[in-house]
């Protein structure tokens, strides 16, 4: 297996300036995201060419790395290789979801989920299950957002077992994300998010992130 040879370099001067603005729960490098991505483009580019195991294995490495910047790293290489993986590899990028566990991070593997899901609908459910009613509300995040930018293939039923399952939850990220689910999918389906919002008795928060276009 090719052994993985990577590192950004910093900014000093504005890694406190990031890391407060993560709530200081991460040290960061100090490296902004369009440079983060510059710097990191030849590794993504050379990861397109090389096994799965490999990819996985530097995904773990990068992942487990001090610096915030190399989470974001990890999570662009499992995306930017979207079409190498099968159930097995989602199931075990999975555990990385509860680890270093923060709006950044959950949600940008939410979008490795998501567009994996749009790729193989046909696992769409067995993704979800992998989230849905788990003890992490973090993962729980997941199942309420994993469909989050589908329109005519958004799964309704799906979408409000994970919302009802969390609908009493007094978590400000659960009802944050109920909320962005029932928004963003109101910009396709406006009568159906009208709906569901009239007959269920849901947190202000969610109520107000969920009708913001309606």
């Amino acid at each position: 297996m090719e052994k993985l040879n990577f590192e950004l370099v910093g900014n000093a001067e504005i890694a406190p300036a990031m890391a407060h603005y993560m709530k200081d729960k991460f040290t960061f490098i100090g490296i902004k995201s369009t440079e983060r991505k510059e710097q990191s483009k030849l590794l993504l580019r050379k990861s397109t060419k090389l096994p799965s195991n490999t990819v996985k294995a530097w995904v773990s490495e990068l992942y487990g790395r001090t610096f915030r910047e190399y989470q974001y790293v990890a999570i662009d290489l499992a995306i930017r290789n979207l079409r190498k993986w099968n159930f097995a590899d989602i199931v075990t990028f999975k555990q990385f979801v509860a680890q270093k566990s923060w709006w950044d991070s959950v949600d940008a593997w939410r979008t490795l989920f998501g567009k994996y899901v749009k790729l193989h609908p046909d696992e769409k459910a067995k993704v979800f299950e992998l989230f849905y009613q788990s003890d992490n509300f973090w993962e729980r995040r997941v199942a309420i957002n994993l469909q989050l930018m589908e329109k005519d293939t958004l799964d309704t039923e799906m979408l409000t077992k994970a919302i009802l399952y969390d609908q009493n939850t007094d978590e400000f990220f659960i009802q944050k994300a109920i909320g962005w689910s029932l928004r963003q999918y109101s910009k396709y389906n406006p009568n159906w998010v009208s709906q569901f919002l009239k007959t269920h008795e849901l947190s202000k928060l969610a109520v107000k992130e969920g009708s913001k276009y309606l």
